[in-house]
């Protein structure tokens, strides 16, 4: 599903340029949740993004669901589809000032799908939400609530990859356990290959098939899973 041969992200403002990841190799099988663990600031959820195609300031061979990718150009067609990501804040992939069933149907709208209405009521449903929160804003939901929804906005786009990027850091103890119990069910339920990025060993331990050990920009050999 993933290939990365000697990748290098570099992140650029204005004329300043800072590589942050250096010549990482990795492979992701399909249908496997793929960890990468490190302390903030390693380089992680940096090489997330290039993944995401939200940073294309990169260099080397990424091999993604059958497509060689290029550096420099953003996802174009279904790659932009098949590859959907969650936040470590639901409010990156939510707008503030509209209700959610507003921003859930807008992607789907454009790609001319039916019955949307009944797509994401059922998507509530498959995450523990009722369907009366459908027409409510983001801030009257809790932060458990609102990543349920961002779960759902990738889900509706039937991703093949779904990229996770500390999804439950920002969440009470409690709630962290339900969302990681959650993507363990939709993982096996819709087939998806995982890529899930956290700085605490304990969630990759209990959500990953294999993973590895990131530390100052590169994969840590001493310290693989």
């Amino acid at each position: 599903m993933l290939e990365l041969n000697n990748v290098s992200v570099t992140h650029v403002q204005g004329h300043n340029r800072n590589t942050v990841v250096h010549g990482v190799d990795l492979s992701v099988q399909q249908g496997e949740c793929f960890g990468l663990v490190g302390p903030s600031g390693c380089g992680k959820s940096s090489l997330l993004w290039v993944l995401a195609g939200l940073n294309p300031h990169w260099e080397g061979s990424i091999n993604m669901l059958d497509r060689d990718l290029k550096p420099g150009q953003l996802f174009k067609g279904d790659l932009r589809r098949e590859v959907q990501m969650v936040f470590q804040d639901p409010y990156a992939s939510l707008h503030p000032k509209h209700r959610l069933r507003r921003t859930l149907s807008e992607p789907l709208k454009k790609l001319k799908v039916q019955d949307i209405d009944d797509r994401i009521e059922q998507g509530f449903k498959q995450v523990g939400l009722t369907s009366d929160m459908i027409d409510r804003y983001p801030h009257q939901l809790s932060g458990g609530q609102r990543q349920r929804v961002a779960i759902v906005r990738a889900l509706l786009l039937e991703p093949k990859l779904l990229l996770l990027d500390e999804p439950t850091s920002a969440l009470d103890m409690s709630v962290q356990a339900e969302i990681l119990n959650l993507l363990n069910d939709l993982k096996d339920q819709h087939q998806l290959t995982m890529v899930l990025v956290s700085h605490d060993p304990n969630t990759i331990d209990y959500m990953c098939d294999s993973a590895v050990m990131m530390k100052a920009g590169r994969i840590d050999q001493h310290r693989r899973y």
